[in-house]
């Protein structure tokens, strides 16, 4: 039995049944990453027992069984697979439920749904998704075909004892099933024509703008992905292998020219299908989980008012073809390499991966857009995090792993045998967590290992933004580069604010003279007020919003001294930014209300139209230059540049609030709090952690730049 990521447990059902209980469990919970909570490995136990008991019919079949079965860059995972007599039955297993639940059933049909689009060796099967509430008493007695009329069955109910009766009449319905491949559980990801087509009329029947809010010149937009196209183009003719970094300001659309190119490289001139897929990858997970779900809903609510009957998880399905986590897709490369790794030299393992006609043992797509290519891993990050072990559930460890999450990036691509295209979306000043490589390491791999690469980059990469101003530097001995202009994401008068205002937070952030003056150009079109007072902030916002338009609080993740004023910071999970970003005024969860904050992590690549930035005490201006502080429950302690990884925090906490300045479209209110002067009747501060100092310094330099105070 090869061990894999992509399951927790597999086994021949003959062997399955000899095998001790105990052993079996032991196997689920060394493969799972992290400890297995008490009420896992009870369900584990429960899964094991029954289908020992389940499954004894087919003792001497050709069967297979597999546990925690991960469906393939899509991060679920289900509870039990068995591949018997040509038939998938994907099993959902509700340990001590003695009710069938819609919500329950709806999960096991949508991973069944899901192996279906997806998953290529499941694509022509008979897929039968089993819910078992271990204790309901009854079992479905009709078998018949799912309304998508795909070889998925309608969902079947259980309780344990009638998994063994469901089995037989499934297997007596359907008899002369071909033999399932044997490399079923290494499949590769591959959407099926269906899925591709439903993506493709979903995103074209929406308005992306209205997500992006991107404010770049159309004109300027589209010949950008001209050029792109023109790049892929080549590159399929002459065999070749290559890779464009496309730049762009803030609110200059390059999320959207990243999801039109991954739209319209799958379709044909003349609107059929093409074989060149595209994916479009960000590592940014509330970024795509608001993507997804703005897409997704507003398919759902436009069929909804067309009579169709079409459910949100349907829609959800489709955009995931287009729109996927990073990390994912960088999990699936990992899973078929040998381990460990051998003189620092990656290498396809043949027993983990199958080989395919086109892609050979690269992914099924040919193109792939990678936003926010700055934020991609350093080596170091990379290997500590793959030495630990664990991705999305296993332990994957790779205890020596050689590369940058940059190079790894490129090799997987390289992995195809024809041709590929990778597209770099990239934002200048924006590394904002330990461990983030900006454009170096990019550059780096192309110079030292895939040297046969085309490089195609925008002129602006070389500004001091990207790698330190250091790219042309970088590159000057490649002769694979080539310099285009329309790589930049150029704007009009029209987007006059998002140019201005992108240069603006860079000269006050770089403590530049030139700073008010540029203010002054931009504050007719763009007002920025200030004040002390977070009651002001918030009526200031509410006074501007007009109909749908969104306010929020910002506020940096280094920030600790905010509660005294009636804020609290966003939940980390991608479904707390899903609700800030896309509920309406009716819901409390929304941004509008001014409740919870977001961070710079929750809300890079997404812009409200209003906002406040709310500036703690952990980056002070004093003395003509900016000192930064981290807070460790009791007091601030400064960040001194002694060391390499300070250098780089103190870099990280200037970015967060580069990207927070540049989340507003239309106007922003900061807030730069008093503090906290009062003593108490013995002469001690009453609040130590929020004193007047921490922040007037701040507030005063702010001032110099003429904002209006309120």
């Amino acid at each position: 039995m090869i061990k894999s990521p992509r399951y927790l447990y597999e086994n021949s059902i003959d062997l399955f049944l000899q095998e001790n209980n105990n052993a079996v469990l032991g196997a689920l919970c060394a493969n799972y990453h992290g400890d297995a909570l008490t009420t896992t490995r009870e369900a584990w136990e429960n899964e094991i027992r029954i289908l020992k008991d389940a499954l004894y019919l087919w003792k001497y079949s050709n069967g297979r069984i597999v546990f925690e079965y991960d469906i393939p860059r899509l991060g679920k995972r289900i509870d039990v697979v068995v591949l018997l007599n040509g038939i998938v039955f994907c099993l959902e297993f509700k340990v001590g439920e003695t009710k069938i639940l819609e919500k329950d059933v709806d999960q096991v049909l949508d991973y069944a749904l899901d192996l279906k689009n997806f998953h290529k060796f499941s694509e022509d099967r008979i897929i039968v998704p089993i819910l078992v509430a271990t204790n309901y008493k009854k079992h479905s007695t009709f078998i018949q075909k799912s309304v998508y009329d795909d070889r998925v069955v309608n969902p079947l109910v259980t309780g344990e004892k009638g998994i063994t009766n469901l089995i037989e009449e499934v297997l007596k319905f359907y008899p002369d099933e071909n033999k399932i491949d044997e490399n079923w559980v290494i499949s590769p990801y591959a959407p099926t024509p269906t899925i591709i087509e439903a993506a493709r009329t979903l995103y074209e029947n929406h308005s992306v703008e209205n997500i992006t809010r991107h404010e770049a010149d159309k004109v300027s937009t589209d010949a950008t992905i001209s050029y792109i196209l023109e790049i892929i183009k080549r590159s399929k003719e002459k065999g070749e292998k290559s890779i464009c970094f496309v730049t762009g300001v803030p609110g200059a659309g390059k999320t959207l020219v990243g999801l039109d190119v991954a739209v319209k490289q799958t379709y044909e001139d003349d609107g059929s299908l093409s074989d060149e897929g595209a994916v479009y990858l960000s590592g940014n997970g509330p970024l795509v989980a608001v993507l997804n779900e703005a897409l997704a809903k507003d398919n759902y609510d436009k069929c909804k008012a067309r009579g169709e009957n079409k459910k949100l998880t349907d829609s959800r399905r489709e955009v995931s073809k287009f729109i996927q986590i990073i990390h994912r897709y960088r999990d699936n490369m990992l899973a078929k390499i040998k381990n460990p790794v051998v003189n620092g030299i990656l290498e396809i393992d043949e027993e983990k991966a199958v080989k395919m006609k086109d892609s050979g043992f690269g992914e099924v797509e040919h193109i792939a857009i990678f936003d926010e290519a700055q934020r991609s891993w350093t080596h170091k990050r990379l290997a500590d995090y793959l030495k630990r072990g664990g991705t999305y559930g296993n332990k994957l460890k790779v205890p020596n792993f050689p590369m940058s999450e940059a190079s790894f990036l490129i090799w997987s691509l390289d992995q195809r045998e024809d041709w590929a295209t990778i597209v770099c979306l990239v934002g200048g000043g924006q590394e904002i967590n330990t461990g983030e490589a900006g454009i170096t390491e990019w550059i780096k791999s192309l110079n030292e290992i895939f040297t046969h690469w085309k490089v195609y980059i925008s002129p602006q990469l070389t500004e001091p933004e990207y790698a330190e101003g250091r790219v042309k530097e970088l590159l000057q001995d490649n002769k694979q580069v080539t310099y285009d202009e329309r790589l930049h994401l150029g704007v009009s008068l029209r987007s006059y604010r998002a140019e201005k205002l992108s240069g603006f937070v860079h000269s006050l952030l770089a403590l530049n003279s030139d700073a008010p003056s540029i203010y002054a150009e931009i504050k007719d079109k763009y007002p920025i007020v200030l004040t002390r007072d977070m009651e002001k902030a918030r009526r200031w916002l509410h006074d501007k919003v007009r109909g749908t338009e969104r306010i929020g609080l910002l506020i940096t993740k280094e920030s600790a001294r905010y509660k005294p004023l009636g804020v609290h910071v966003l939940g980390s999970d991608d479904k707390n930014a899903v609700h800030w970003f896309l509920d309406d005024k009716t819901d409390v969860r929304s941004s509008n209300y001014l409740e919870d904050a977001a961070t710079e992590i929750q809300v890079q690549g997404l812009e409200l139209d209003y906002a406040c930035v709310l500036w703690d005490a952990d980056m002070r201006y004093k003395d003509g230059k900016w000192h930064y502080y981290r807070f460790n429950q009791t007091n601030w302690k400064e960040l001194i540049p002694d060391t390499e990884s300070k250098q780089d925090q103190m870099q990280y906490m200037l970015n967060a609030y580069r990207v927070l300045l540049t989340r507003a479209r239309i106007g922003m209110v900061i807030c730069v709090p008093e503090g906290n002067g009062h003593k108490t009747p013995s002469g001690f501060w009453e609040d130590s952690t929020r004193l007047p100092d921490y922040y007037d310094g701040t507030y005063q330099y702010l001032k110099s730049m003429g904002f209006e105070e309120i």
